[in-house]
């Protein structure tokens, strides 16, 4: 099957189970998922999605998730947008309703479903924090950078070992433009993003953090001090567009109509560009240094055991949104020392999560359906992708997400130590994990060192990982209930009137 042909297939699968076109009320997609903005969340058939193919898991937040992978998720998202367009062309009035969900199989499996869509409400109700809403706004400015992070990265990692080499000479100026322009602008995507995020005119925000980055503020001098192109960086141009935001909706409120065009441009730019210039970039410049100041002293003095809290502590972050706020410091630090110290160590969060995964197929020989989804999404798990193995996996049977948690932590810790020791591992961008980091490392060694230690801290990782959830993540009675074969778990549901296929259960007790 072609690949267009292939990812329209997927998104043809994908529509009628989230409730058909009419359902649709928005569609975005981050790194690994489609992300849905759905009418009604009771039309969605959660389990028949699972069941198809290409997706690797669901998750439920302020929008309807389906994990697709990276790449893949790229592809099927503009198909699925073509569909759901022509969904809604083709309907034969406009009021419509969308059409109803499949029949469940049984009243059991009803309650079932009902119980599990009242604890994911609550976990998103709990979520919702004004706090929390904000990290959101704050990630959906970043995550749409993160592709050109990558690619500029990978190109930075390919001119830095060709300089080393001292291989093709007359190319690597080339490389480093490359690598190098985007980050030289990272303030201006950074501004008209936060701009369209706030609701305001998205290239007014790119106009006023431009002046972060242009050469001629060397020229100006605050508090006492020169100004530098690029003072405050990714920080300044964000807080530079928000007050941008905030200016322009006050212009349109006062200014007549008549004056508008010209009036609310002219006084949004320059109103914003002097506080900027005479304030923001002062204040967020120091705010940036202090950032990679404490990232460095914190991993200088307390390298192994800040590894393995970071490393323990970051799938938990990432089940209460809290990771989001991670997001600008990496971007930080990757503009002020070229990569992100935090990243290599979080990333062992998703090694604990591998090796978890392998010791529960191991203790589950009989249970072939849960056996059959770690096989499946082990590959992704490798490359960085953990949403399938938590949420169809270590999470529903409780107790394997913490030992999860522990293999994260060891195998933080194993990289926080050499970062203690002077050999620094950090990633050029932000956004894959796994083996998918490989290509973006970097440190204050040689390349060979710094892929040794990344290495070392996964198969640490892996190896406390399967360890701790083979010998401590399951108790007699979650084994007795979940290593059945498949049979005889049918057999058991038959025998209390419930439905023919065993259903998902929601997390396990601890």
């Amino acid at each position: 099957m072609a690949t267009e042909d292939k990812n329209r297939a997927t998104a043809a699968a994908i529509l009628p189970l989230v409730g058909g076109a009419a359902n649709i009320g928005s569609i975005a997609h981050c790194m690994t998922r489609l992300r849905l903005g759905l009418h009604d969340r009771s039309l969605v058939d959660d389990e028949a999605l699972k069941a198809v193919p290409a997706v690797m898991g669901v998750v439920e937040d302020d929008t309807y998730q389906i994990v697709l992978g990276p790449g893949t998720v790229a592809r099927v998202t503009p198909e699925f947008e073509r569909l759901v367009e022509e969904g809604r062309a083709a309907a034969t009035a406009p009021g419509e309703a969308a059409p109803p969900a499949p029949a469940s199989a049984s009243a059991s499996a009803d309650e079932l479903a009902a119980q599990g869509a009242a604890m994911k409400a609550a976990r998103k109700a709990k979520n919702a924090t004004p706090f929390k809403l904000f990290l959101r706004r704050i990630a959906n400015i970043f995550v749409p950078l993160i592709p050109a992070l990558i690619g500029c990265g990978i190109i930075a990692g390919l001119n830095g070992l060709l300089v080393n080499l001292g291989w093709l000479t007359s190319v690597t100026p080339a490389l480093a433009a490359m690598a190098s322009g985007f980050m030289a602008l990272i303030a201006v995507f950074v501004g008209y993003n936060t701009a369209k995020e706030f609701g305001g005119t998205p290239i007014l925000g790119g106009a006023v953090a431009a002046i972060i980055v242009f050469p001629g503020v060397a020229n100006i001098e605050a508090f006492g001090q020169k100004l530098a192109p690029g003072q405050g960086g990714v920080l300044g141009a964000l807080g530079a567009a928000v007050l941008a935001v905030y200016v322009e909706k006050w212009c349109r409120r006062w200014v007549p109509e008549a004056l508008d065009v010209l009036v609310t441009p002219t006084l949004t730019v320059l109103l914003s560009g002097l506080v900027t210039i005479f304030g923001l970039m002062y204040v967020a410049g120091e705010i940036s240094t202090a950032i990679g100041t404490f990232a460095d002293w914190l991993l200088s003095n307390g390298g192994a055991g800040a590894g393995f809290v970071l490393g323990g502590l970051f799938l938990p972050l990432v089940m209460l949104g809290l990771h989001q706020a991670l997001i600008p410091i990496h971007t930080t630090l990757i503009e002020q020392q070229g990569y992100t110290v935090l990243l290599p160590i979080l990333a062992m969060a998703g090694a604990g999560q591998v090796g978890a995964a392998v010791a529960v197929y191991f203790r589950l020989p009989r249970n072939q359906s849960i056996r059959r989804t770690i096989r499946s999404a082990l590959p992704a798990g490798l490359l960085g992708v953990g949403e399938p193995l938590i949420y169809g996996v270590s999470l529903p049977l409780g107790r394997p997400f913490i030992t999860a948690c522990v293999g994260g932590a060891f195998g933080g810790g194993f990289v926080g130590l050499f970062n203690q020791l002077g050999d620094k591992v950090g990633s050029t961008a932000i956004g894959p994990s796994g083996w998918a980091l490989f290509p973006l490392l970097d440190g204050n060694r040689g390349l060979g060192t710094t892929v040794a230690i990344y290495a070392g801290g996964l198969l640490a990782g892996y190896l406390t990982g399967f360890l701790a959830t083979y010998f401590f993540g399951f108790s007699k009675d979650l084994l007795a209930e979940f290593d059945v074969t498949q049979e005889r778990a049918e057999s058991a549901v038959a025998a209390t009137g419930g439905p023919t296929s065993p259903p998902t259960k929601e997390p396990a007790g601890v």
